[in-house]
């Protein structure tokens, strides 16, 4: 026997290995795609052959991770076995934190949610935030009835972008003292879940590419404007986040203020709308919310202040147009729930401001669409966790 005829012995175990997990990974996939069917039909659509297809669903029925969903009898020929993957094989948790509100959902591995918590933000300091947020996930997984430990993976949305060097959140002005080191740690040390962070408005653009209106665009922005103003954007289903994970912090932006030089985030959000409102003559108890409710009963204050925040929205796009010349810009969070008043205005801006015209749509998503895209973001990597682990050593 030869050198090489020795190592190639020696190396055909390993290879074996990968080349069946690479097949049943393929299956899996499929599978997932599909959502249901035969070994003929699989093998059809892999080019495997109908013993290593077979081969492959034993395997992976053996490692929990598919099933026997129901038979098919086609007019010809025997009925067929239908397979699908078991959604119960693994869970994961989306995570949503906003000033207002803390969104968690635990979903199974068909993404299918099944168990969530809505609770206010009421916490004032940075550990209460921590605290809250471990306490409702643990809330929602126990209502889900999941073994915890079959919970493989969580992504958190959080205003403010994740310095994993220094272990801690960066520029979320909005949630006081959220940006001290250790806090992220704590949260995965307590739940026991290992966790990802990562900025909303990037979450909310995934979401809204995954489940809403950006399915299927080239290139498209998601502005998320409420407490706050963000951007998150979309290249061919990929996330675009720069070289240090700031693409898309548009609040930086420079505004020209009347008394003094101002940021775009201090002229686009709920605030600002507010204010506009203030200066137009409105009084009392007032949130944005409040401005654009009175807006759609005809208060002439109310038009005028809606009538600006358009304007302001306006300038955002034709930036965003400019810089990354999207096929679609995608308005969402708390401002944006009220489209029915601001579409028109920002079209009508855009036209007077640019000569580029990406379609300019409302988010299909609203107030899930930061959950709904840490969901999305979890189960990418929830599934390749509990294939590696279940098919281990087989």
């Amino acid at each position: 026997m030869t050198v090489s005829d020795a190592e190639e012995q020696h190396e055909q175990p390993w290879s074996r290995r990968r080349l069946r997990s690479t097949n049943e990974r393929l299956l899996l996939d499929r599978l997932r795609a599909l959502g249901a069917a035969s070994r003929a039909q699989l093998a059809r659509e892999t080019g495997l052959s109908k013993p290593t297809v077979s081969s492959a669903l034993a395997s992976l029925e053996t490692a929990g991770l598919v099933h026997e969903v129901g038979t098919h009898a086609p007019e010809r020929g025997r009925t067929a076995v239908l397979y699908a993957p078991d959604p119960a094989a693994g869970y994961a948790l989306g995570v949503d934190i906003g000033r207002g509100w803390l969104r968690v959902a635990v979903v199974d591995l068909d993404g299918t949610v099944v168990a969530r918590a809505d609770v206010r933000n009421r916490a004032r300091a940075s550990a209460a935030l921590a605290g809250l947020v471990v306490g409702t996930a643990r809330q929602a997984i126990a209502g889900s009835g999941v073994d915890p430990a079959a919970v493989v993976h969580g992504v958190v949305g959080t205003p403010g972008v994740y310095d994993e060097k220094q272990r801690r959140v960066r520029y979320a002005m909005h949630l006081p003292g959220w940006g001290r080191a250790g806090l992220v740690d704590r949260m995965r040390e307590e739940l026991g879940v290992p966790l990802e962070v990562h900025n909303d408005a990037n979450l909310a653009a995934l979401g809204e590419y995954t489940y809403g209106v950006g399915t299927g665009s080239r290139l498209f922005a998601y502005i998320l404007i409420g407490t706050g103003l963000g951007m998150g954007v979309v290249s061919e289903g990929r996330l675009f986040t720069g070289a240090h994970g700031l693409a898309g912090e548009i609040g930086f932006l420079p505004w020209p203020g009347r008394q003094k030089p101002e940021r775009l985030e201090d002229a686009v959000s709920g605030v600002a709308v507010v204010e506009a409102a203030r200066e137009f003559g409105m009084s009392g108890q007032l949130t944005a919310k409040a401005v654009f409710d009175a807006a759609r009963q005809g208060d002439p204050a109310a038009l005028r202040a809606v009538e600006l925040e358009g304007e302001r929205i306006a300038h955002t796009v034709a930036a965003a147009a400019a810089v990354l010349d999207p096929d679609l810009v995608v308005l969402g969070g708390g401002v944006g729930h009220s489209v029915d008043l601001l579409l028109r205005p920002v079209q009508e801006h855009v036209r007077t401001l640019t000569p580029l015209r990406p379609r300019i749509a409302p988010s299909r998503l609203g107030e899930d669409a930061v959950l709904l895209g840490a969901v999305a973001t979890a189960l990418d990597t929830a599934r390749d966790l509990v294939f590696e682990r279940r098919t281990a050593g087989t």
